[in-house]
């Protein structure tokens, strides 16, 4: 074990967050555009429901900003993950392929559906799912027959890999699409944190068949509560809006509460949308903003020795989400100690999730061998990220 120095991360933090005086949050929304007067307008026509000219805009405006044909609004990111694999076929009993590292929503949403998260590993370049790897664990455990994929340790089907693009770094979906249309599986992104991410030149969200996003209160623009679900196809969008509507059926005359399955009540409400139409018009000006708070801390870090600011991949434009310190090897037990010495100073700073199959519900399921995941775990430490702060030096 070498030794660390703590004091040039700090200022190295200092230089780019602040002056001083004042704590710093970890990410905090900011609302500087339309907020205050779309939901001013909400309370005034009484719309405040699912129903209302606010829903169908921030429907249509999302999808237009993403590249896909079709949006469908919901209360939360973690709503739209569920819908998405119910759409994909995703039944109880089945395996989807999860990273290890990611949010315990991810993994969850697999649970809603009865089935059972099979976890991969990660790639070092993306901090994302790594397709080679997989390829790797699904040639040795997985077997292709009658148009369907099988674990053959289990017996169980596997029906979906859903990649997430960990604090806004797409993963390379080249390689992990071609390993899906191979095993037969589907491919549903987690695209939560990815809005305004590009791989190769395209928004993520728009590779697999359907995407989940998230407009939580800390993410790059918010609704306070809410998510969506992105697709070009358009039957699915239908399903996706007719399951989150629970599952309603429209009569000829026009009243009746007629249901035709299990349903969810999942639609996002009016005055959320009106908070997500006036963010996603200040949207690409946030976008900038992140990436100039990225650059600020890649140039603070370039010297400091023993830790270095995690910069996107090559073949991706990242939204730079929530930004990413990493420790070197040798001093990755620093980790704990650096975390609280920075929120003493009044700088948030986190480290990366708990792995799933760390999770008490979640330790019998299935796993291939996580070495990068787990070296990411105890190396990385995320810090201030909020879109006010990409604009303190101008």
């Amino acid at each position: 074990m070498e030794s660390f120095e703590f004091r040039p991360v700090l200022d190295a933090l200092e230089s780019v967050l602040r002056g001083g005086g004042h704590s710093v949050a970890l990410h905090e929304p900011l609302f500087e555009g339309n907020e205050w007067d779309y939901v001013r307008s909400c309370l005034d026509e009484g719309w405040v429901s699912y129903l209302g000219r606010y829903v169908d805009q921030f429907e249509r405006d999302l999808a237009e900003f993403v590249g896909a044909k079709r949006v469908v609004a919901v209360v939360s990111g973690t709503a739209a993950l569920h819908v998405c694999l119910l759409l994909a076929g995703v039944e109880r009993g089945d395996e989807v392929i999860v990273p290890a590292l990611t949010f315990v929503a991810s993994a969850n949403a697999v649970s809603y559906c009865g089935a059972i998260p099979n976890f991969a590993d990660s790639h070092p370049e993306t901090l994302g799912l790594d397709p080679h790897r997989l390829r790797e664990y699904l040639e040795r455990i997985a077997q292709v027959r009658g148009g369907a994929c099988y674990n053959r340790e289990t017996g169980r089907r596997i029906r979906a890999v859903m990649p997430m693009h960990t604090f806004g770094h797409p993963v390379d979906l080249d390689p992990l699409m071609e390993l899906c249309a191979e095993f037969r599986v589907a491919m549903v992104e987690d695209a939560a944190e990815s809005l305004g991410s590009f791989y190769k030149g395209r928004h993520t969200g728009t590779y697999g068949a359907l995407a989940a996003f998230s407009f939580n209160g800390n993410k790059i623009i918010t609704t306070g509560g809410g998510g969506g679900i992105a697709t070009n196809d358009e039957a699915l969008a239908e399903r996706a809006r007719h399951l989150a509507t629970t599952a309603r059926v429209s009569t000829d005359k026009g009243f009746g509460f007629i249901h035709d399955e299990v349903g969810f009540n999942y639609r996002m409400p009016n005055l959320n949308a009106a908070v997500g139409c006036a963010q996603l018009e200040r949207l690409p000006d946030y976008l900038k903003r992140k990436r100039a708070l990225a650059a600020r801390y890649r140039e603070a870090f370039s010297g400091v020795e023993g830790i270095r600011f995690f910069s996107e991949p090559d073949f991706a434009e990242s939204n730079y989400w929530l930004n990413v310190l990493l420790l070197d090897d040798s001093v990755a037990n620093c980790r704990d100690e650096l975390i609280e010495r920075t929120n003493a100073a009044g700088i948030a700073t986190r480290p990366a999730w708990t792995l799933m199959p760390d999770l008490p519900m979640y330790r019998d399921c299935p796993r291939m061998e996580l070495t990068v995941a787990r070296n990411l775990e105890r190396r990385l430490i995320n810090v201030p990220s909020s879109v006010s702060l990409g604009s303190i030096h101008g």
